[in-house]
């Protein structure tokens, strides 16, 4: 591994692309180069095992919380979120880092991805918070916490988070992770806390990371983006060439039912009539996210709700990583030279990976399940932390 002092290299063989990186000084003890696993170094095969593989879990019961993140107004209700938190004990709780992990576009807490780093990160003795987006995930009726009595239950008990907000959910709202922040650093006097976003949420905590100060939000210790979305509107360009429309498919056809029961729940609001002739993400956000949620057109909201527009403004330490083989996520070169000229920011590219997959051959022997970005950002998170085996817990586990 080269030395880490500020200088660029690549984590793959010579014949692939240089990743750069603007090393921390013990990057060396985290960063491992990244090889795809036997048979999998096409980008789709990535993405899709990386999907569909089946992950275990030994994660304790979650406590559920939800958690407002819009106040009322003389119009419109206000806009609650679902957290699941895995609290370590109450005694040592105050002082351990908290995770709060965001997952992505049509995803919820329960993402494959989501559970996988919230085992590592509880095995390493941190608090893990699995945060929903606002409409996302599934209401169990079994809350707790502050906000929870202000939240409207409409036509009972509904299958998903879509009555506990009058409002649709996008990539802008990074208010929302912030009082998401803000609640738990107030109920659980959290003061060291790190925001870990896949894709869509990877958007969301670097848009947030370039908005606040260290002054703001001095809890804030660490961000990671992972196969993030920075660059809206190339990305939604690239979801719907021919080659990745099966994922674009995908995506609208969940986006299209979501905006559906928003109309059941708030006829008043919403009207299925916008969804006539809806045939792609951009025509989605278009005639829906943009209409009902105050941006003049997709393209108006796709260059508000960029974090590359904020990239340069990032002063916490932040990782992102990224495939040059991501099937639809694109990152500008204009955007990939901000992060590589930001000193805070640790910008890895990788030749294989897809989308939020990395899947590496697993490693038994030291008890390496493969997932390589999951343990890279692991990695990442207690060095610049300085999160350090406790006494009381032993010795920090391999993951």
């Amino acid at each position: 591994m080269p030395s880490a002092t500020n200088e660029s290299f690549s984590t793959q063989p010579e014949q692939g692309p240089t990743t750069h990186i603007d090393m921390q000084a013990d990057a060396q003890t985290w960063l491992t180069e990244f090889v795809p696993r036997p048979f999998l170094s096409n980008g789709h095969l990535q993405t899709i095992m990386g999907n569909y593989l089946p992950r275990t879990s030994t994660l304790p019961a979650p406590q559920a919380s939800l958690v407002e993140v819009a106040p009322a107004t003389a119009h419109r209700a206000a806009s609650h979120v679902l957290c699941h938190c895995h609290w370590q004990p109450e005694h040592v709780r105050r002082q351990r880092l908290t995770v709060i992990l965001l997952h992505g576009l049509e995803g919820s807490s329960n993402s494959q991805y989501v559970i996988g780093n919230a085992n590592k990160l509880w095995r390493a003795h941190c608090n893990v918070i699995r945060m929903n987006m606002r409409n996302c995930g599934v209401y169990d009726g079994e809350t707790r916490g502050d906000d929870a009595a202000g939240a409207v239950v409409r036509g009972g008990k509904a299958r998903g988070m879509e009555q506990f907000s009058p409002t649709l959910y996008h990539s802008g709202l990074s208010g929302d992770v912030l009082a998401v922040c803000q609640h738990f650093i107030r109920t659980n006097g959290i003061e060291s806390l790190a925001l870990v976003g896949y894709s869509m949420g990877g958007n969301l905590v670097l848009k947030l990371a370039g908005e606040v100060t260290r002054q703001t939000l001095p809890q804030l210790k660490a961000v990671v983006g992972v196969s993030p979305a920075v660059d809206l509107g190339p990305s939604a360009e690239a979801l719907h060439r021919l080659r990745n429309r099966l994922y674009e498919r995908k995506f609208l056809g969940d986006l299209q039912n979501r905006f559906r029961r928003k109309v059941e729940l708030f006829p008043e609001i919403y009207s299925t009539a916008r969804l006539q002739g809806v045939r792609s993400l951009r025509e989605f956000d278009d005639r829906i996210t943009a209409f009902y949620e105050g941006f003049a057109s997709a393209d108006d909201y796709y260059h508000r709700a960029a974090a590359a527009r904020v990239v340069d403004n990032i002063a916490i330490p932040t990782l992102v990583l990224h495939a040059v083989d991501d099937p639809f996520v694109r990152i500008l070169p204009e955007t990939c030279e901000r992060m590589r000229s930001n000193p805070h920011i640790t910008y890895v590219e990788t030749r294989h990976g897809g989308h939020c997959a990395f899947l590496a051959q697993p490693r038994a022997a030291v008890n390496d399940d493969g997932y390589w970005a999951e343990t890279t950002l692991l990695g990442f998170l207690l060095a610049t932390t300085q999160q350090l085996p406790h006494p009381d817990n032993g010795s920090v586990p391999h993951v």
